[in-house]
């Protein structure tokens, strides 16, 4: 899954959760409820991720997580800027910490299961991803990713069933055609 997709995903788990002001019932300008509430530092560290700044989020993270270790945002935050960076084993520890201290919790599995299909891993994905969904049924991206991932793995077997009989065309066929899906697969991410 390419970055920009974690982003857009982080970014959509991140809207939720973000503080904003909100406009009280019966409007007045002197009510107290006008007071714009800070931003978060998540919504600041996704704000550089998305300028492309991914070395002063992970910078700002850091610095960050000295003083609120548990906060779980900035955590998650700082795994996708280790991705984003090239890092995917700090990525992996941090996103395994999160899954054990937080199992309940379906995004840290599903980015776990991005890191492992992009390394070849591909039975640990789905595992990944099935963990996910037992977390949350309902999480549309970690369903879609798994798809992705049946589309990827069916290719590989019907790339090694063609390798076992050359001269098959159906297999041929087969394989051209999960070979097509998974490059436009790709193509729409």
């Amino acid at each position: 899954m390419p970055i920009a997709r974690l982003l857009a995903i982080l970014m959509l788990s991140l809207a939720g959760a973000v503080a904003q002001a909100q406009q009280p019932a019966f409007w007045s300008p002197w009510s107290p409820e006008l007071t714009p509430t800070p931003r978060s530092e998540a919504a600041e560290i996704a704000d550089l991720m998305r300028a492309g700044k991914s070395e002063n989020a992970l910078e700002r993270a850091d610095t960050y997580l000295q003083t609120h270790a548990r906060d779980l945002q900035v955590r998650f935050l700082r795994a996708v800027v280790l991705i984003d960076l090239g890092r995917a084993e700090e990525a992996t520890e941090v996103l395994e910490h999160l899954t054990q201290e937080f199992p309940e919790l379906p995004e840290p599995y599903n980015n776990l299961a991005v890191l492992a299909a992009s390394q070849g891993g591909l039975d640990r994905a789905e595992r990944l991803l099935q963990q996910s969904l037992a977390a949350q049924p309902n999480y549309v991206t970690a369903q879609e990713n798994l798809g992705d991932l049946y589309a990827s793995m069916s290719a590989v077997a019907y790339e090694r069933a063609a390798k076992l009989d050359p001269s098959s065309a159906a297999l041929k066929s087969k394989l051209a055609l999960a070979r097509d899906m998974t490059t436009k697969l790709k193509a729409t991410r």
